[in-house]
């Protein structure tokens, strides 16, 4: 019997039969997550439903000493749950308990697999929602979303998921639980919450979580403002945060992300626009009122051509229904694409724009813009034919070349989506090798045996587990042979 078939057989017995999959079939299923450009099938499976569960799956991969990588719903956009061939997959979906609301604590915790926007529906007849809001909330799971530290178009009034956990519980590496913070705003100590928030399971498991509550608004209004092109949807949106005003969202959609979104869920968008802006405004319904008149005018003083204000909640959403489809849209109008995640200030949007169309060019491609233009997060949607001969090459080298231009302006190779195994090549061109090494040490001090999730976010092996021949936290040295522990 194999160390993987022992490993699979000692599952069984404490897990259940149900609960543990090893056929290859049935194991494809869990190959890659929202990035399917990568796919790796893994040794074992499992279908966690509690605390105790993972914890017992974690401390059996630490015993037998085998990788496990952790796994919501798969919406990921970055590789980051993508599988490791010959470790265990620890699926958290079926963990969808919501454990409590008080509303009057403005708290929630949650099991990992339960849905962002599930949180937001059972909270709303008490006067509350979870304000992130990812494009993919009606799918995609709290631990997934607390794992890359996902955004969302309202997260520029309201910020990302690591500024609403206040608490967690968590399964440590070598199979431990323990829990950090709680239902208190500040605990004292370290911040490792906010470490372990977007450490993309690298760090452990997270089996409970507690979050923040946001009062629903008195009022929203929404407008779409359709544009000539993007160099003045961008002015638009450079003047209206320089005029003080914090709309909850600003979103970019430029010419060729309208015709997919058109082409799938029939927005309505107005016809001929070179790019739309959906501006959304919320809060005291004074005060909204005064500001919504302001971004009206703004967009009016920078060449909006049609400005559509919604009149009501169905048209509100048919608003967001384009904006929010805008990934899987593109699908109508190409076989494969690559999405990016990048980050640039906002004032340099349009330079940045006419950089990226100048990139396609170049290299035969097409790209499709989509982005949260209120914080300068971009998702350049790189179209390609796989079935064409080096076509896909050419995608890549454009996916590249945008990465390196958000560097070139100061920005950040990823905004939300994570780095995963998709953009780990890419961390060096941002940080400096003692950069890297001090994020490892990081690392290390949680998993010195290199278990959690590897592969991923570190572009080569480096510290601990990582580097051939795994070594414990003691054993571990640097590139010139001192002991960094």
């Amino acid at each position: 019997m194999t160390g993987i078939e022992g490993l699979a057989e000692r599952l069984r017995r404490e897990l259940g039969r149900e609960r543990v999959i090893t056929d290859r079939q049935e194991l494809r299923t869990y190959e890659c997550d929202g990035l399917a450009h990568h796919k790796v099938v893994p040794a074992i499976a499992v279908l966690a439903r509690s605390t105790a569960q993972v914890a017992a799956t974690v401390r059996a991969c630490a015993e037998a000493e085998v990788p496990f990588v952790a796994r919501g719903s798969g919406t990921g956009l970055s590789g980051g749950a993508l599988p490791h061939a010959d470790g265990v997959l620890v699926v958290t979906a079926q963990m969808r308990d919501i454990l409590d609301i008080s509303p009057a604590d403005e708290r929630a915790v949650v099991q990992p697999g339960v849905i962002n926007l599930q949180l937001t529906r059972a909270t709303t007849p008490a006067g509350y929602y979870y304000a992130p809001d990812p494009s993919s909330q009606q799918i995609c799971s709290i631990g997934g979303n607390v794992a890359e530290n996902s955004g969302g178009a309202h997260c520029l009034k309201y910020g990302f998921t690591v500024n609403h956990v206040t608490g967690l519980e968590v399964v440590a590496p070598d199979g431990s639980v323990t829990r950090l913070g709680g239902k208190a705003l500040d605990p004292p100590g370290y911040d490792l919450i906010g470490a372990f928030v977007g450490s993309e399971g690298t760090l452990g498991v997270a089996t409970e979580v507690t979050v923040k509550l946001t009062r629903l608004p008195e009022t929203v209004r929404t407008l779409l403002a359709a544009f000539h092109g993007v160099d003045q949807a961008g002015a638009a949106t450079s003047a209206i945060i320089a005029a003080g005003v914090v709309p909850a969202a600003i979103e970019m959609m430029d010419a060729l992300a309208i015709e997919a979104a058109e082409a799938a869920v029939a927005c309505g968008y107005p016809a001929g626009a070179g790019a739309v802006l959906i501006v959304e405004l919320d809060g005291p319904a004074a005060e909204v009122a005064a500001q919504f008149d302001e971004v009206v005018r703004l967009c009016s003083e920078s060449a909006a051509f049609e400005i559509q204000i919604a009149a009501d909640d169905a048209q509100r959403a048919l608003f967001w229904k384009g904006r929010k489809s805008a990934f899987a849209a593109v699908g109508r109008i190409s076989p494969d694409y690559i999405v990016q995640d990048g980050v640039i200030p906002r004032t340099a949007l349009p330079e940045v724009l006419r950089r990226i169309d100048a990139l396609a060019a170049e290299n035969g491609v097409r790209v499709a813009n989509v982005f949260h233009a209120g914080d300068g997060n971009l998702h350049p949607l790189v179209l390609f034919d796989d079935a064409v001969p080096g076509e896909a090459e050419r995608a890549e080298t454009t996916s590249g070349a945008i990465i390196d231009l958000c560097i070139e302006y100061g920005g950040s190779i990823t905004g939300e989506h994570g780095v995963g195994a998709d953009k780990a090549k890419y961390m060096p061109r941002m940080f400096g090798d003692d950069d890297l090494d001090t994020m490892q040490l990081l690392r290390c001090a949680f998993d010195p045996a290199g278990l959690a999730n590897p592969g991923k976010i570190y572009p080569t092996p480096r510290l601990c587990g990582e580097r051939p021949g795994r070594r414990t936290a003691g054993e571990t040295a640097d590139r010139d042979g001192a002991e960094v522990f």
